[in-house]
Formats: structure tokens, sequence, C-alpha cells
């Protein structure tokens, strides 16, 4: 079937609209969509001097960093920087820092690696624990706002795309914490705090497949392995249980996703004047509790 715009050859087939699109079609369509999620949802506004973009060295933030890029070249007064984390996994985590150091430099891209706290790794956590995985996303999280806070960036660029999303909305559903699911949506939070840099996901319409396709059309040299503790975790087990769903019923994740941006403002609403952000005792990050997760991660370990 040829491309439903030109008539030339394929390169992919939209799961949610059953299109065919050549190359140059589909990089229209694909940045397009990304551009008008950015303009709708007001993720980078007129004021905003500095943006940062979470780089981890896969297709997801690569391509992130590759479409704010275009945006930052064309406002003289808009900054860009990556922040890399280098999580400490044995030939994985090495193989991303090295690529995205390449990367960086060959577009000119000011660039932030940082390693975890007081010599703490994935492969350590993952000798004394079952759930790595949780422990590192943990980790990461806090890092990647204390981080953002100290380079004195507006917003922050996350490489989340629209399965991620639909898996994040089941998880929460399954674990009952709506609460969580008020901060989703492609832009992150419900209250507004100096404390906490807004997390913003110009690619959150997008699909895993496009995202993956539109890398490999780039010549993007990114790491394809998986990280060797994903599979522990229970999001892993939330993706096999969507990506089967998403063969036998083609556009699930898509109708997930879109449904619950429909009723995202009220949960918004609700938990803005039901919720209280406090600030740990111990690092002074925003969290639910007194002492947020990722210092309990560190106190297990003794860090």
């Amino acid at each position: 079937m040829p491309c439903k715009l030109c008539k030339q050859n394929p390169v992919i087939q939209l799961t949610n609209s059953n299109i065919t699109l050549c190359k140059t079609c589909f990089f229209r369509y694909f940045e397009r969509k990304a551009f008008r999620t950015i303009r709708q949802y007001n993720l980078i506004e007129k004021k905003d001097r500095k943006i940062a973009v979470a780089l981890s060295g896969g297709k997801d933030s690569t391509v992130a960093l590759h479409i704010i890029n275009q945006i930052t070249k064309k406002r003289r007064n808009l900054k860009l920087i990556a922040i890399t984390l280098d999580e400490g996994i044995k030939d994985y985590s090495d193989k991303n820092v090295k690529f995205v150091k390449k990367y960086c430099k060959e577009n000119k891209i000011q660039l932030k690696v940082y390693n975890f706290e007081k010599g703490l790794t994935t492969d350590k956590i993952a000798k004394k624990v079952k759930n790595a995985c949780n422990c590192c996303a943990i980790l990461k999280r806090r890092m990647l706002n204390s981080k953002a806070k100290l380079l004195k960036v507006d917003k922050l660029v996350t490489g989340h795309n629209l399965d991620d999303e639909a898996q994040n909305i089941l998880m929460n559903q399954f674990k009952r914490k709506i609460d969580v699911s008020a901060r989703l949506g492609p832009i992150t939070g419900v209250i507004r705090t100096e404390q906490f840099i807004p997390r913003i996901k110009p690619l959150y319409f997008m699909t895993e497949e496009e995202i993956k396709t539109y890398a490999s059309l780039n010549g993007f040299d990114i790491n394809k392995k998986r990280c060797p503790y994903a599979h522990l975790s229970y999001r892993d087990d939330i993706k096999e249980f969507l990506n089967k769903f998403e063969e036998k019923h083609p556009g699930t994740k898509n109708s997930i996703v879109n449904s619950f941006i429909e009723i995202l403002p009220l949960l918004k609403k609700y938990y803005k004047t039901s919720k209280k952000i406090n600030l740990c005792k111990k690092c002074k990050e925003p969290c639910a509790k007194d002492v947020c997760k990722a210092c309990e991660v560190l106190d297990k370990f003794k860090y």
C-alpha cells in the first residue's frame, strides 16, 4: 500500500488511523504533531529562558532532544541543556553515556552527566533487593529535579510517549493511586511550586513504534540494548499485557490516553485543593510524606 499522501513507498503504517506514510510525509506528520502538542498544552512558554532535556541515550529522549533543539535554534533567548544520569549498570550505562556525549558534541548541545549519590549504583542495588528497577527510578526522579533546580532551568523535557502514559494510567488504576494519576499529562504536576521543576512531554501522543521509526530514519546511533533490570518491574508486566491487547485490538493505547486526557482537568482540580506538598526532612525535595522515597532507598543502603 503506497503513502496515503503522495503515493511513494511507505516506511510506516500508523496504528491509530491505519494510514501508511513515506519517509518525507512521516517526518512532516511526526514533527507537526510534536509541535502541536507543545503549542496546545503550552509546554514551552515565552517567559522560559532555559530548557533541560533528560537524556538517557535511548530513542525516546534522543528524539525529544532533537525536537526541542529545533525550537531553541529559532529562539535565541532560549537556552538548551541535556542532563544525563549514569545509573552505573555494567555494559549498559557506559554505552548510553558514550552515545549522548557524541550526540551532544556533534549537535553543539551543552551536556551535564551525573552519577548517583555517594557511589551508589543500580548494580549495587540489584545485589540486595529484587525491585532494583523501582529503586533506580525513584533515585533518578529526585536527582533530575534537584539537578534541574541547580541548573536553574524553567522546564525539564522527558521522552515519555503514548505507550508510557497508557502504562502509567493502568498501573495507577491497578494500585489505586488516582492521586498519582492527577500528576500525569503532557505537563506534570498539580500545583506549581519552586521546589519542583515542571516536566513536559512533547512526545506524549506519539506511539513507541512511531518514535522508533523516526529515530531509525534519522540515523540516531542509539543503544538498542534493553536495561537488564527492566523485566523485573511491575511496569514491564503492564507493558506486556498492553502490547498483547493492542495487537489484538489496535488503537487501545490511544483510547486509554485520550479518554484519560478528558478527565484529567477534573483530577487536577480535585487534588489541587485536597493534597499538600511536603518537603523531605532530609533532602528538602518535594514529597508526599515526611521523608521522600529516595532518602528511604539511600537509608536502606546506608548512604
